[in-house]
């Protein structure tokens, strides 16, 4: 579990860094070279950090469900929050990103963005129900211990 936490740690601050340095900054640029698009520069900012702020929801939900199993209390009612969070953060990247697929789909010459943008809603739909899924075997797992112990 050490080496995940690491990754998880870095992951973080990289986002972090990315969040609020680099996204900016980027669609500053963009603005600068692109004038006539630059009216997507705080749009197109807000929507990217919002991203990076779900992953981040993702991001410490994982840390807290790991201290779960750590501490064997991962089939728990507390548990099922933090698996909340994580469906909840990829219900709401998709919802944006769906909105996003939508704006441009209805606005390309080119059907090459909109078609990975499909691919992207498709895949983020995927690992939501999966969460979900998850989720009702983590309920279905809790309810068999509680029962098992009130046996025991």
């Amino acid at each position: 579990m050490a080496p995940l936490r690491v990754f998880l740690v870095l992951l973080f601050g990289v986002l972090l860094m990315l969040q609020t340095f680099s996204l900016p900054g980027q669609f500053a640029h963009m603005a600068e070279e692109s004038p006539d698009l630059a009216y997507l520069r705080w749009p197109m900012t807000a929507v990217a950090v919002f991203w990076v702020l779900c992953v981040q929801v993702v991001i410490v939900a994982t840390w807290k469900l790991l201290t779960l199993v750590k501490n064997d209390r991962i089939f728990t009612e507390s548990s099922l929050a933090w698996v909340d969070a994580i469906v909840w953060a990829v219900a709401a990247a998709w919802v944006v990103l769906l909105g996003v697929f939508l704006y441009v789909g209805f606005r390309a010459d080119d059907p090459g963005l909109p078609l990975l943008l499909f691919l992207m809603v498709v895949g983020v739909a995927v690992l939501g129900l999966l969460m979900v899924v998850m989720r009702a075997l983590l309920r279905q797992a809790t309810t068999l211990r509680t029962d098992m112990e009130a046996v025991i």
